[in-house]
């Protein structure tokens, strides 16, 4: 399996297979598909724009899987929506620009249960000097919700997001600081409590 970073213009380059694998992987019910792929071409041209926004892919040949994501804006936009009060070091981290959003991890369902999404989970953030990474995922989506818990992540909070009565699951996932006897490792000292 080969593991490659990509920049916007290659990742643009595979958006049409992205697409597939995400209907193929996230699909709920039937006829979901489309709507499914509709949404994710609209979220990855506009995430692809984003600041800092990174892209890892697994092939063996073919794609079987990625994840992407990006610095979080300084300005809290990301939380819009947030239910009741967002923690407050959430919030300091935000500020300071030191959260990293995973905008998406997915993996060809028979490619799953062999570490695929810890391995691009690790890989992506290695990259960036943030203290918490975070993502929203549909609380609907029981599976997404459970497989980032058993990586670490923390539910914080639900978003309501427009158009429509999506509601999200805010995941936060603090990280420690690279240590200098183990070059690309991250000690599991919490930033946040």
């Amino acid at each position: 399996m080969r593991l490659r970073r990509l920049n916007r213009w290659q990742t643009e380059g595979l958006r049409e297979d992205m697409a597939d694998l995400y209907a193929e992987s996230c699909a709920t019910r039937p006829g979901w598909e489309q709507r499914g792929r509709k949404d994710f071409l609209r979220r990855l041209t506009r995430d692809t724009w984003r600041p800092g926004f990174a892209m890892l892919t697994a092939q063996a040949p073919s794609l079987v899987g990625y994840a992407s994501g990006f610095p979080l804006a300084r300005d809290g936009s990301w939380w819009s929506g947030f239910r009741g009060p967002l923690p407050e070091d959430v919030e300091q981290l935000t500020a300071s620009g030191r959260v990293f959003a995973i905008s998406g991890i997915v993996v060809r369902p028979s490619e799953r249960n062999h570490g695929l999404a810890d391995r691009l989970q690790e890989l992506l953030l290695a990259d960036h000097p943030a203290h918490l990474a975070t993502t929203l995922v549909d609380r609907t989506h029981r599976a997404a919700c459970a497989g980032f818990r058993s990586r670490g992540w923390h539910d914080i909070g639900l978003l309501y997001r427009p158009p429509g009565p999506t509601v999200l699951r805010a995941l936060v996932l603090p990280l420690g600081e690279r240590t200098t006897e183990e070059p690309g490792d991250r000690a599991h000292r919490a930033r946040i409590q």
